[in-house]
């Protein structure tokens, strides 16, 4: 097989332009396989789903309906699906990620003393909205507080 033909196959089965299909083919020393992982490190080329099987995405051509397009946009349906299972995991495991980090804030205390005596306490969730809202009131008041012998200390409630 002669390098244009290697090319050629490369950017059918990667769907990519011929120059990107040259680049990798060049880069890779005309090793195939070699340039369809280079490219899927690159980014032009989505990587195979599950156990490394590869099929690369044909283009469709508008057809009249078939059994056998019927199931194709059956089984699109699937993956679609699947994506959308995806996006919901995700933002399952941010709001876990988020509500955790709530309920660990809300259980650690900001604590202000003065002279060993406790003066107040706050959750520390508290703590962090009044840096996000309102850093220029906050900040200053813990730096003055520390020229004035106050000391802070945080407190976990959970042992």
């Amino acid at each position: 097989m002669e390098k244009l033909e290697k090319i050629e196959k490369l950017r059918e089965r990667a769907q990519v332009s011929y120059e990107d299909a040259r680049e990798a083919y060049e880069h890779c020393d005309g090793d195939l396989l070699d340039a369809l992982v280079y490219l899927e490190k690159q980014g032009k080329v989505k990587p195979p789903q599950g156990d490394g099987y590869y099929r690369s995405e044909q283009q469709q051509v508008h057809r009249e309906p078939t059994n056998d397009n019927w199931e194709q946009s059956r089984d699109q349906n699937r993956d679609g699906q699947r994506d959308n299972n995806g996006f919901k995991d995700a933002l399952e495991k941010i709001w876990g990620f988020f509500s955790t980090l709530i309920q660990k804030g809300n259980s650690t205390s900001f604590e202000v003393l003065k002279d060993r005596e406790h003066m107040a306490s706050f959750p520390v969730t508290v703590l962090v909205l009044l840096l996000i809202f309102a850093p220029w009131i906050t900040l200053p008041l813990i730096v003055i507080g520390l020229f004035f012998g106050f000391h802070y200390q945080f407190v976990s409630m959970d042992e």
